[in-house]
Order: structure tokens, then sequence, then C-alpha cells
């Protein structure tokens, strides 16, 4: 997201002023100083979207560096929570190579949740065992922090074996902290009891002062105050709704008012500015919202298939939306949600079919056959084969895929999990079988008899 940034006077900016986050700051700073000591901790940064999550997880990230850590970060994605163990092995990836110092036994279960090789499926308490190790060896050589943002996106699988690690912590150093947007219905798990840190919106007057550095020309006083009411204190409402707002009324002029709210209407703002751009960036913005996982490589595969030239991305860049470095990263979760929600079903199908076919059919066959599954129209057999192979893959690695949560790009639809017989599958009955995400809704979609059921 957008960072609560002080602007310095040679333009430069810098995270170690977060406006009205001087005692959170501290926090993140005592919990790198005791790690880097040997005390080894955990800390849950919760809040609504826009609250600052983000940036004081990038302020961690950045003081890590200075104090001589090794920073692991990762973020959750609302469509990876179907796939069991993504968010693990988006952390652990770039630590694999040390799996060879793990007992066998641990060796093998991290292995097989990952899909590295065949085998039992694996205890989930082996693979937390097999993290937990993992992390503590690579700690034994530089100070560890691993960061994950976006946490409550992670799937189930990766949000339990996380959580045990933290829980177990001790004289490693080693920190672990989870940015966490706060839930409608209050669920906490399964981040439950681990110390948290609460942001809490902005104070009048840090409010005042961020709208201060973020609005550069003359700004008429009843149009403050009215930014500064709607934003209720949330630095990335501060932050966006001056640039969202027509020149007319910045200069005090009127609008109608509107009841949204402040990450409904940021969400609605980042969705005009999206379709202020050329159509061939749109596209591109909407391959990139397509896939959570950040491959570059993988969104130019994706675009070439589209035939879209790597110039067309500047546009995005330029406005903010997207940045594309050693990673795709989006201004905001917000703006992926605006892309994709803006898009017509032919335009997202197409551009899941272009990932589809970038994406290699033996190093991850089940992002491939999501997608696909999200590219399809109708009934397509091939495709429910490949769901179906795919669910067999995860029931391999001990996993049940999860109950559907709610879902802003794609509503999910709740799907029976059917029985094997005979070589059939049946309807199972609703109230003894555990549920299916929507992942598998094409294969009730391809109409095979008895195969699936809503």
């Amino acid at each position: 997201m957008a960072a609560t940034y002080i602007w310095r006077v040679d333009g430069s900016k810098t995270l170690a002023d977060l406006v009205g986050r001087r005692s959170e700051c501290d926090a993140v700073e005592k919990l790198l100083s005791l790690a880097r000591f040997g005390r080894s901790g955990s800390l849950v940064v919760r809040g609504e979207a826009g609250i600052g999550k983000t940036a004081l997880l990038e302020h961690a990230h950045q003081t890590a560096l200075a104090s001589a850590f090794r920073v692991v970060p990762s973020v959750g994605a609302e469509s990876e929570t179907q796939f069991a163990f993504a968010g693990l092995h988006q952390l652990c990836a770039p630590l694999l190579e040390r799996t060879g110092t793990l007992p066998e036994p641990q060796r093998t279960a991290l292995g097989v949740a990952f899909g590295l090789h065949g085998g039992a499926a694996p205890d989930r308490f082996l693979v937390g065992l097999a993290v937990l190790n993992l992390l503590a060896e690579v700690a034994e050589e530089q100070p560890l922090l691993c960061l994950v943002d976006d946490a409550q996106w992670l799937d189930e699988a990766s949000a339990q074996v996380l959580a045990f690690v933290a829980r177990r912590v001790g004289a490693e150093r080693l920190a672990l902290v989870f940015g966490v947007r706060d839930s409608d219905d209050g669920d906490r798990l399964p981040f439950a009891g681990l110390p948290e840190l609460g942001l809490e919106r902005l104070g009048a007057s840090d409010a005042r002062v961020l709208l201060n550095a973020a609005v550069r020309t003359p700004l008429d006083e009843g149009v403050r105050e009215r930014i500064l009411a709607e934003a209720g204190g949330n630095p990335l409402a501060l932050l966006e709704l001056p640039r969202n707002m027509r020149s007319p009324y910045l200069a005090g002029g009127f609008e109608l008012p509107d009841a949204l709210s402040v990450p409904r209407r940021l969400e609605e703002g980042f969705r005009r500015r999206s379709a202020s751009l050329p159509p061939q960036t749109q596209l591109l913005l909407l391959v990139a919202a397509s896939e959570p996982t950040g491959d570059v490589a993988l969104l130019w595969r994706a675009a070439a298939h589209l035939g879209l030239a790597r110039e067309v991305a500047t546009p995005a860049e330029v406005t903010g939306l997207l940045e594309i470095d050693v990673r795709v990263r989006f201004r905001h979760p917000l703006v992926r949600s605006a892309v994709y929600q803006a898009a017509t079903l032919p335009d997202r199908r197409r551009a899941h079919g272009a990932l589809a076919e970038a994406t290699d059919p033996q190093a991850d066959p089940d992002r491939r056959a999501w997608h696909r599954a999200q590219a399809v129209f109708g009934a397509d057999e091939e495709v429910a084969e490949g769901l179906e192979r795919s669910a067999e893959r995860a029931r391999a690695r001990g996993v049940w895929p999860p109950r559907p949560r709610s879902c802003s790009a794609q509503p999910s639809c709740p799907l029976s999990l059917p029985l094997a017989r005979g070589g059939h599958w049946m309807a199972a009955t609703p109230s003894t079988s555990p549920v299916r995400p929507r992942l598998l809704w094409h294969c009730w979609r391809s109409r095979r008899r008895g195969r699936w059921t809503p």
C-alpha cells in the first residue's frame, strides 16, 4: 500500500518517521533488537484496510536490513487460499537449499508438502517442525526476519504451520511479523494468542500533517476539512482521496456526497485511475491482478501470448498503480481488487487463459489447472480432469481442500466433496462431507452425470 511517508527537503522519502506511528515503530524495533541477540519473537500487526500495516512491515524490513538481518518477505493472496501450503512455499522457497540439514522425517514431510517429490501424506506436525528447524538453521548464520503481509489470505495449511512456528520460537535469532486485516466476523484464528499490535486511525493533528505532506498544491480550507472528515484518520485515504477528487472540487467547488466506506471509496478511485489507462495497459494490469505470485517472468510470458509489448506497462507504473522490478507489486491490495472487479468476464477469461499457457505444467500443474478453470466457458472435460488431479495431489500432501472464504474477486460456490465408488464420482451427503471450494466449480459445470452436485 502507499506508505505514510514524510518527505525530506531534498525530495527523497523515508520510512523512518511514519506519521503518528512512533510507538508502533518502537515495538517493531524492540522485536528486532531482541531477535538480534538471540531472543526470538513474533508480532501480528492488525488493522483495517489502508491503516498502515504494509508501511509498518516495510519499516521492519528496512530496519532489519540496516541491522544485518536476512529478510524473507511474502504476501498472502486471496486467490491462493485454495492452494495447500502455497503461502508457506512462497516464504520458504529461498531457504530450501538448507533442507539437507533437517532430520530425514522432517525433510521428507516438507518435500511432500511442497510437491518436490512423492510420498505418504505428511503429518502436519512434522511439517511445522521442519519449518521451525529450517528457519532456526538459517538464523544460525545471520539473524532472520520473516515478513508475511496480508496473512488473512494465507491458505489454511500455511497459516496453521506458521502459527505453530511462531508459538515455538525461543533462543533463535528469528523474528516473524504478520500483517493481518481485521475481519468483519471477528475471526482471529489461527494467529490467536500471538503478540498483537493493533493499528488505530490517526489522530486529528497527525492526519492533518499527513494530508499537508501529500497535497503540495494550494487546497481550499473547506475541501481540506472535508477530506479529513471523510478519511477519518485512515492513512491511505488521506493520501488517495485528494488524488481521486476532480480539480474543481479541490478548488472549492461542490460534489455530490456518497455513502461508500473508506475502503470502497479507495477501490473506486483506483478503478477510475486504471480505467483511464490505454486498453493494452488495462489488459496487462488485469493479467497481473489475475496472478498473485508476482512472478515477473510469468507476467511477461503471458503478456507475449496476448501480443502485449513490455512498454505497455509504463503508463501503469507512471500512475503508481503497479511496480515491476524483481517482482510485480500493486500499490495496494485494493488496486488488484479494483482492476479485477472492473474487468469484463471475457477479459478475465482471456487473462487467465494466457496465464495458463504461460504456466509450466510440470513445475506448477495445480496453478495451471486453476487458471484453465477460470478461463473456460461452458463444459470442458479436460479442465475437469485437471482439477480432479489437482485435488488428488492436494489430498496426497495430507490436505483436504479448505472451506471457501468470502472473496471479493470471485464469490465462492460451495460444492460437496464427492466419494469415489467403483471408479465413479458420486455426490456426497452435504451433512457429512467437507465443502468443496470454488476451485472445482467447473467440474460441476462439466455436467458429468453423478459427478458433482451443488
